[in-house]
């Protein structure tokens, strides 16, 4: 891949191309659309990986998945690669999507054994897929509440056989075959729902492993990211991937007990949804987020725009080009401050979106324009201007985020039992704000507090020394920054 020099951009020009970008003013004054003069991207640390992520990140849906007439994808996905972009996103659910990453990834030298493959470039990026099945191993059972999707059914049976699709269709010939040094980076289960889909991804983990019988996606998953055969379902002792993660777009408090059931040392990503209008709903930013950044995942953010529908799409999942965004913003609410607050906050290290066209009109330009937005540091907004972030997006679309669960609040701390002089108990679960600590009460009167940290483990919870007698009342009480109280006492 030919290499463009690329140049640091001033905080001047920066605010002067924000404004513009804003404003929606024609001006750009680093050569138009041509990457050759633009700044070097912001990156940070991606989490205990040893990777400097971009601020921006490729994704694999808008116009990659459903790509209108006149859309050629694969000079976004190389515009991408010349602009220093290296965080690369696709999945097994977005129908052609991998397959233009293929075209793309054949200009680039970049399929392994082939004459001029360049390991260097492969390398320096970083390329994640995702799988929604939640089973192992073919022949699985039925469970309620339990989704098992690939776009490669019925050949896919298994989170393994999505595995192989995405190489397949990443690098291969789209019919089964891999090129030897083939991998992903990560794979994600993706779009994790509720408990019961934990269940599963855990069986084989939290249960005896039976490679007769079946088992979770986890599991069978850490064999070919180690190279072993523990389940059966690697012979060849391959290692296709070289890390493990999840994504969620809905379920908080679900999020949460995928990280802390995980006693094993697999998860190390987690991508999820995250903008402007978080609070209307159960929140990522207080819950989920904090507990993934404490256990040094690497954090991708995505939905910035709520999927399109915090534009022009009613809110519902993307099924159509026509559903495409092609636009950069609105003078309603223009993109780049939706861009920055995503990316300062607390714990996002990436953010993943998918671009509609790009253009030679740099302020029509979807990939340009999210690019200049995302250079900014993890703490270059102040809370105010959050604040005002979110009051601007509820006004322009109070309803956009149709994919997370309704608020409760603040919940009251879980699971309050008592081991000899300890009284012991987990998470509460945050409202609008943050959880500040926990009182423990004996007989209403208040025996002490104890600071909330994130609970990474259900091994670890929370716990309070106490002198209590037989017949003493316990009871833990969470109390956020606001002062809002949840109360659970011990049975």
């Amino acid at each position: 891949m030919s290499t463009s020099k690329n140049y640091p951009l001033s905080r001047r020009n920066f605010i002067k191309v924000s404004a513009a970008t804003t404003a929606g003013v024609s001006m750009l004054s680093f050569g138009g659309c041509a990457t050759d003069k633009m700044p070097s991207p912001m990156k940070r640390k991606f989490g205990n990986f040893d990777f400097e992520v971009t601020t921006l990140a490729l994704g694999g849906q808008a116009s990659l998945q459903w790509t209108p007439e006149d859309v050629d994808p694969v000079p976004i996905i190389l515009k991408a690669f010349k602009l220093g972009i290296n965080y690369f996103d696709t999945s097994n659910l977005y129908a052609d999507s991998q397959l233009n990453y293929n075209k793309a990834f054949r200009t680039l030298n970049l399929i392994p054994g082939e004459q001029n493959y360049d390991e260097n470039l492969r390398k320096s990026i970083w390329l994640t897929s995702k799988t929604c099945m939640r089973w192992g191993k073919p022949g699985w059972p039925e469970r309620e509440n339990v989704n098992n999707w690939s776009n490669g059914a019925p050949d896919v049976k298994c989170a393994v056989d999505d595995l192989k699709r995405s190489l397949t269709q990443l690098f291969g010939d789209n019919k089964g075959w891999y090129p030897e040094g083939a991998y992903l980076d990560m794979i994600l289960i993706h779009t994790l729902h509720n408990t019961a889909e934990i269940d599963v991804l855990y069986e084989g983990l939290e249960t005896p492993l039976d490679p007769n019988g079946n088992f979770g996606a986890l599991v069978a998953l850490r064999d070919f990211r180690d190279g072993t055969n523990l389940t059966g379902m690697n012979p060849k002792n391959e290692k296709l991937i070289r890390h493990i993660g999840f994504s969620g777009h809905a379920n908080p408090p679900a999020m949460i007990d995928m990280i802390q059931r995980d006693e094993y040392g697999i998860l190390e990503g987690m991508l999820v949804a995250i903008n402007a209008n978080d609070k209307t709903k159960y929140n990522m930013q207080h819950n989920v987020i904090p507990v993934a950044a404490a256990k040094g995942m690497g954090i991708i953010a995505m939905k910035v725009f709520a999927d399109a529908a915090i534009y022009h799409k009613e809110p519902r999942w993307s099924r159509e080009p026509a559903d495409v965004f092609r636009k950069v913003g609105t003078p309603e609410l223009p993109s780049r401050p939706l861009i920055e607050y995503s990316l300062t906050t607390p714990g996002i290290h990436t953010l993943i979106i998918g671009i509609g066209q790009i253009d030679e009109d740099p302020m029509k330009c979807q990939l340009i324009q999210n690019y200049y937005a995302a250079q900014i540091e993890p703490n270059g907004m102040p809370e105010d201007e959050r604040n005002r972030i979110e009051a601007q997006a509820l006004n322009v679309k109070a309803n956009s985020n149709y994919f997370q669960i309704d608020k409760v609040g603040l919940t009251a701390p879980g699971n309050i039992r008592k081991e000899e002089n300890k009284i012991i108990w987990d998470t509460a679960f945050a409202g609008d704000v943050a959880v500040a600590a926990y009182e423990v009460l004996v007989n209403g009167e208040k025996a002490g507090e104890v600071e909330h940290h994130p609970q990474v483990l259900k091994s670890k919870p929370f716990s309070f020394e106490a002198s209590v007698k037989e017949g003493d009342k316990i009871a833990v009480v969470a109390v956020d920054k606001e002062g809002n109280r949840a109360e659970s006492a011990l049975a």
